[in-house]
């Protein structure tokens, strides 16, 4: 593949494994990483790898994915239910987006419910704890190789 798959990490996605461990689990931002690189070099995919708690950092990478990414995989944290500016920006990039919660956000509190990125969103995983970034990344490999 000539050009790496986005993966993008919004806010508090930094503490993951020690934040709410109950909803999110044990694994770190880092394990995650590890676990999607190692799955990405048999899918034939190239990573690049993100996480930002400044809304704006996440704007500039989605900007940047226009020239140099094949897809995005994209875990907007809060700005999920807050980012009319984030899925602008989704909007204007022309590959394949998948959104991924590891929680069940649809199980939490109304607020949660609802998702601006949803609306630029491919396909969206709810729900499978870190396993959905494997899933996306799994999803996108079959996407992209039929394109």
């Amino acid at each position: 593949m000539s050009k790496p798959v986005f993966v993008l990490n919004g806010p508090n996605l930094n503490l993951l494994g020690k934040r709410e461990p109950h909803i999110y689990g044990h694994e770190t931002l880092a394990d995650v990483e590890q676990t999607c690189r190692a799955l990405a070099a048999p899918l034939g995919l190239e990573l690049a790898f993100f996480q930002s708690n400044a809304e704006h950092q996440l704007i500039d990478w989605v900007h940047q994915a226009r020239d140099d990414a094949a897809a995005i995989v994209i875990n907007p944290g809060a700005f999920t239910h807050t980012s009319i500016a984030l899925l602008d920006a989704l909007n204007a990039f022309e590959g394949p987006v998948v959104e991924v919660h590891i929680s069940n956000v649809h199980k939490r509190e109304a607020f949660r419910h609802h998702s601006y990125v949803s609306g630029r969103a491919d396909a969206v995983i709810v729900g499978a704890g870190v396993q959905g970034y494997e899933l996306a990344l799994t999803h996108l490999a079959r996407k992209l190789k039929a394109a």
